[in-house]
């Protein structure tokens, strides 16, 4: 089933909020405080027809938001996944949006510029910073600051924690607590929350039922296009996962150099690669758009899951005849085309005997 782009009406459902994890502590002002709590929003279609839900989180600077409706009005992803029966639960991550930030308790946050936006989200055919990015046509709008589209999106963005580890172990302790609450998920990630997908895929292999990562981040161990510095320790995660033989520290993990360009640096395990134990146990979508960034290199992310054993389905965009797409797929012109081809795999992966494709 595919929506309509100028579908207006939801789907009719239910929703309700909830808060899990967070612990209480002495804040900045001599006070207790909770904090590390994740937002949770549940949406529920009036006809449910799927057993297993879908567990959106988002990306870096995002919220649950994204997938609620795009920024110019149309019915996001979740209601797309409603509209198919599924069951929706949308997070904001620890220290972002709902879920509150405590100076001097957590650590230091960043916002993203209007530079940063346009040139690597929305009007990246502007600025061209790689070759792909020429290719991009469906952001709505001009993608540049002072077009309606572009404000409402560039106006939902919120300040994020700057360290990746510090989010890393927030998402575990509390999402780990959801999953349990709520029972076996899909879970859909988008970029900064790739890893976090990875992360609860390893901590709940019997909860997570399906991973789909949107141009999740990466390449493995080091930033590309934009930087060059190491990143993610673990290859896909900057804490550890559970590897076979084990991983104690960082240095475990021996690396080689496998492609050196102008843009990234292909660093795989070198052979024999150690195992993802847990994630091997999880059927894997990577999903890539023809002009986004992750078009350069996502390619090093999926031969990483690969060689360590996990079972993993990579889908570049243009292959199935959607162009144009970048990095915020799911917001742009086509982005219930995407849905639809991504629900086709959920389905797929999932399917039990009374639930068809």
């Amino acid at each position: 089933m595919t929506m309509s782009s100028d579908q207006a009406r939801p789907t009719p459902h239910t929703r309700d909020y909830f808060y899990v994890g967070g612990s209480y502590t002495t804040g900045s002002g001599g006070s207790e405080i909770a904090h590390g709590q994740l937002y949770v929003e549940h949406l529920a279609p009036i006809e449910k027809t799927r057993s297993i839900p879908i567990f959106f989180i988002h990306g870096n600077g995002m919220t649950a938001s994204n997938f609620l409706n795009t920024p110019d009005g149309r019915p996001g992803w979740a209601d797309y996944f409603l509209a198919q029966g599924y069951e929706v639960y949308l997070v904001d991550q620890p220290c972002r949006g709902r879920s509150p930030w405590h100076q001097g308790v957590d650590g230091s946050q960043s916002a993203m510029g209007v530079y940063k936006v346009e040139s690597r989200f929305t009007a990246t055919a502007k600025y061209k910073h790689w070759p792909q990015a020429v290719l991009h046509t469906q952001w709505p709008g001009s993608g540049t600051k002072g077009d309606p589209v572009f404000d409402a999106f560039y106006k939902s963005i919120v300040p994020s924690l700057t360290s990746p580890v510090e989010v890393s172990q927030l998402v575990k302790t509390a999402g780990t607590q959801l999953l349990d609450r709520i029972g076996p998920v899909a879970l859909v990630t988008h970029s900064q929350s790739g890893s976090l997908g990875w992360i609860l895929g390893d901590s709940c292999p019997h909860l997570v039922r399906a991973i789909v990562a949107l141009e999740p981040g990466g390449p493995p161990f080091q930033q590309a296009v934009f930087a060059s510095t190491p990143s993610r320790a673990y290859g896909i995660a900057d804490i550890p996962l559970t590897f076979d033989p084990p991983v104690l520290f960082p240095s475990d993990l021996i690396t080689v150099i496998l492609e050196r360009s102008t843009f990234y640096t292909n660093v795989q395990q070198a052979t024999p690669a150690r195992r993802l134990t847990h994630l091997a146990c999880i059927p894997v979508l990577v999903v890539t758009s023809e002009s986004g960034y992750h078009a350069i290199y996502d390619h090093c992310t999926v031969q990483f899951l690969r060689d360590a054993g996990v079972d993993v389905t990579h889908t570049r965009l243009e292959a199935l005849g959607i162009r144009g797409n970048g990095h915020m797929m799911f917001m742009e012109r086509n982005s219930a085309e995407i849905a639809g081809a991504i629900e086709h795999w959920i389905s797929k992966v999932l399917r039990t005997p009374n639930e068809g494709s």
